[in-house]
């Protein structure tokens, strides 16, 4: 049986995603967050509507190190596919448990911790794939201050830079990881009408299934079997300045793994 692990599952397109994981019934599916009580029912839901009964979840706060290594330490299996979706958006400048600015915490830092310490089963899988949930919706990151210290905090500036910094890190870990067989993509999940969306000022004109469906094809689909370091929306591959910039990806990555 094969093993995939979403985060961000409980919200409208991680569920999503996790059930179009879930209907393949060879796979297990792990669904990851933060909150106890929002991650129960999202298992109940996904299984009850896929009939998977390998559905689990996995309580983790993508804000801290600590919690991403000790979920990766006591994570035994191959891990063939990780779905980077958790995001967060606060109206206020927040700080995680390490004192990193939240978006940056979570939208950047976890995917980038994520990546990094699940490796080791990525690589178990002989054949894995990392998919980034990242958006159209981005640029303007600063790489002098990415977590608002001098600057005004704006949520919309703050999404934009980490959707920014999610391509470029997919750039990053899919020539690192090219050679162990493990895939790293990045996309635009769709317009959903979701908390995150309403924190930033949106709504959004597609349900959660259409949201979805490029994630899920990323991540399960033979067409994309051995493509790596792209961008999609809507199934298409499209050119990615930001991932083409090699120099400011290196810098991103070193700013990263500090």
């Amino acid at each position: 049986m094969k093993t995939a692990i979403v985060t961000g599952a409980y919200g409208a397109i991680g569920k999503a995603i996790a059930e179009g994981i879930a209907i393949e019934k060879d796979f297990r599916v792990v669904l990851v967050g933060r909150g106890q009580q929002q991650l129960t029912d999202a298992v109940r839901v996904v299984s009850s509507r896929t009939n998977n009964p390998n559905v689990e979840g996995a309580l983790v706060d993508l804000s801290s190190l600590a919690s991403i290594r000790a979920f990766a330490d006591t994570f035994l299996d191959p891990l063939h596919v990780l779905v980077n979706n958790a995001a967060t958006a606060p109206r206020q400048r927040l700080l995680s448990v390490e004192g990193i600015e939240m978006q940056w915490a979570v939208n950047v830092m976890g995917y980038f911790r994520m990546t990094q310490l699940f490796t080791p089963h990525l690589m178990k899988a002989n054949g894995a794939r990392v998919v980034n949930v990242a958006s159209y919706w981005a640029g303007g990151l600063d790489f002098n201050d990415p977590e608002f210290k001098r600057r005004p905090y704006n949520n919309d500036v703050a999404y934009r830079q980490s959707k920014q910094a999610n391509r470029m890190m997919s750039a990053a870990f899919s020539e690192r990881l090219m050679g162990f067989q493990i895939t790293v993509n990045a996309c635009h999940p769709g317009d959903v009408n979701s908390k995150l969306s309403n924190s930033l000022g949106f709504g959004g004109h597609e349900n959660p299934v259409q949201g979805a469906e490029t994630p899920v094809w990323l991540a399960l689909s033979r067409e994309v079997e051995g493509v790596t370091g792209k961008y999609f929306e809507h199934r298409n591959d499209l050119p990615c300045a930001f991932m083409n910039d090699s120099e400011g990806v290196l810098r991103l990555y070193s700013i990263l793994n500090r």
